[in-house]
């Protein structure tokens, strides 16, 4: 499923096509995705501005002018592509970023033709992903919303914030950082590499990291500039393109060709002075790719 990353790329690719333009039109070409889509989806829409493009957690959500927001969520195979007046700057970027065989139209769902000439085609095989109306006031009340955690990229996540979330806990380390209530955004590869970079177990307790005074320890310090710098340099990478994530202009993530440790089972540790191997582990019905000499 894409996480964070994949999701900021995708609305930084979308933003400055759908921002400032007005919707003239929506196709929907079935009645749900994973779940049906809003009563009168099309009529909402058609006419309405778009002012902002925004991230929350994993979730997209478009600012219409008439206060309502639209929130799209890409699911496990989701993807969106520009056509129209952008096509020369997507042939551009296909040079930069080959994208191989294109996306099954079959798969196309829905498609919103807007006033600059652009139209934004959202695909989705596995029709995991959906699309829902909101109010953007008090949209941090929305169930869909409602108790998500910290947002990693936001300036608020530093040593003594996880410190704070994780006094008096007993979970594992990853498995508190891939709550979503406690940090939003987060999923398994990330987690997986800013621990490594961090130099912390993923099976240590969580609550290692705050102090008796609830402080932050070095290691709280170190993951939170770990998670920030993974993110990072994942979103200026484009994320990584695992499966079925695509950039909206087609092309593919390349952060994979930087992991240090997920899915590198039985590589040497890239860790500077280090001799161990990268190992694999299930946490929680998930893989976990660690190093045991060098993460404590």
């Amino acid at each position: 499923m894409p996480e964070l990353p994949e999701v900021e790329t995708v609305r930084r690719g979308l933003a400055p096509v759908m921002v400032g333009a007005r919707i003239l039109a929506v196709d929907q070409r079935r009645p749900n995705l994973r779940f049906p889509f809003p009563e009168r989806f099309t009529e909402r829409l058609s006419g309405r501005g778009v002012v902002a493009l925004r991230r929350r957690a994993k979730y997209l959500l478009a600012d219409l002018d008439d206060g309502a927001a639209l929130v799209m969520h890409l699911g496990m195979s989701g993807s969106f592509r520009i056509e129209g007046h952008v096509d020369a700057l997507n042939a551009e970027a296909q040079k930069l970023a080959p994208c191989g065989a294109p996306k099954d139209a079959a798969h196309d769902h829905a498609a919103f033709s807007l006033s600059n000439g652009a139209r934004v085609v959202y695909n989705d095989p596995r029709r995991f992903g959906f699309m829902q109306l909101a109010a953007q006031a008090g949209l941090d009340a929305h169930p869909l919303f409602r108790g998500l955690g910290l947002e990693p990229l936001d300036g608020a996540l530093d040593g003594a914030a996880l410190a704070r979330l994780f006094t008096g806990k007993s979970t594992s380390l990853k498995a508190a950082l891939l709550d979503q209530r406690l940090v939003a955004g987060l999923g398994n590869i990330y987690v997986c590499e800013a621990l490594h970079r961090a130099g912390l177990s993923p099976r240590r307790a969580a609550g290692t990291l705050a102090r008796q005074s609830g402080g932050p320890t070095a290691g709280a310090r170190r993951l939170a500039e770990a998670i920030r710098t993974v993110l990072e340099e994942a979103v200026a990478a484009g994320g990584s393109s695992l499966r079925d994530h695509r950039q909206a202009d087609g092309s593919l993530g390349y952060f994979q060709h930087s992991f240090r440790a997920y899915g590198r089972e039985g590589a040497p540790c890239p860790t500077p002075g280090c001799d161990g191997l990268i190992r694999r582990a299930a946490q929680g019905g998930r893989s976990t790719f660690y190093c045991a000499a060098c993460q404590k």
